[in-house]
């Protein structure tokens, strides 16, 4: 199967639909008067499909077993066919569209087999995805075009070429991977007075974001987050609750982090570990969601 632990769980909603087609009215008018031999047609193919929903990944072999939260089977008689539809809610990392269908197909196999011996053309025309939400598609309009953006790499070893950069290099990579068109990168020291004198040339300069990486753990040179915090003007706690949750779900330390983040002036700043993991984990969690702040911004300042 494929791997879904960097996705976040939201919640996903699918819609499919089957259409079923008769070749004589006798048969519609057996199946709304429960008069069909096998039984009542609209209980059995709900009761069904909503087994097909619930068994989808025993049966196709690369869905994933999911919690489904709701579904719900209806019938709707149009002249001479019967669309079932099939709604499906989970919350989770993958969509819904395959359990969706896959009970719109049981439940109009269903009927198919208790017509069949009163309408010998019986026919399934159609299965379909009618709609989804809450997946990848749903961000498709969140991008960092139009953003400047800058990385701040914090770290003693670094800024004294003892140790090479793989964070800050990945996090230009990422960003500019999202959207975000200017990136820029700089390694400083762990050092209270150097993290603020560069925070606010970028904010002086209006650069949309900026994420520090390195010192947001607890040793005496972690001092990231307490230079960061006392420049905020507005504070997200959010954005550091998301990233802890994240990453506490796929590793125990991530409890450890002391990031902050929030507006200063007009800039973003974000203050992530120092660790390419972490550092993953973090714009996993984050984005491309996290761009919607800007569009709210934005709407702010022209109000």
């Amino acid at each position: 199967m494929v791997d879904i632990t960097h996705k976040n769980t939201t919640l996903r909603k699918a819609i499919a639909s089957a259409t079923l087609q008769v070749s004589k009215q006798e048969t519609i008018d057996a199946i709304q008067s429960r008069s069909v031999p096998k039984g009542d047609v609209f209980e059995f193919s709900r009761a069904a499909g909503l087994l097909a929903v619930k068994k989808t990944s025993d049966v196709i072999p690369d869905c994933h077993p999911l919690p489904v939260e709701y579904t719900a089977i209806t019938h709707r008689v149009e002249g001479m066919t019967v669309v079932i539809e099939v709604e499906v809610h989970a919350i989770y990392r993958t969509g819904v569209e395959v359990e969706a269908m896959h009970g719109a197909a049981v439940a109009a196999l269903t009927m198919y087999d208790m017509l069949k011996p009163i309408d010998k053309e019986v026919e399934i025309s159609s299965i379909r995805l009618v709609k989804k939400e809450g997946g990848k598609s749903d961000k498709k309009s969140l991008s960092g075009a139009g953003l400047s953006a800058a990385v701040v790499v914090c770290s003693d070893t670094i800024a004294r070429g003892e140790n090479n950069d793989t964070t800050g290099q990945f996090l230009v990579h990422r960003l500019e991977g999202l959207g975000v068109e200017r990136v820029s990168i700089t390694v400083i020291p762990d050092e209270v007075a150097a993290i603020q004198a560069q925070a606010n040339a970028f904010i002086e300069n209006g650069i949309d974001l900026v994420i520090f990486t390195g010192g947001t753990g607890l040793s005496p040179r972690d001092v990231t987050p307490d230079a960061i915090e006392p420049l905020l003007d507005t504070p997200v706690p959010g954005i550091m609750e998301t990233v802890r949750h994240y990453g506490q779900q796929r590793m125990p330390f991530a409890m450890l982090s002391r990031g902050v983040a929030g507006f200063a002036k007009n800039s973003l700043l974000i203050t992530l570990p120092g660790s390419e993991g972490g550092v993953r984990d973090a714009m996993d969690a984050l984005f491309p969601q996290l761009f919607h702040v800007f569009k709210v911004r934005q709407g702010m300042r022209h109000s």
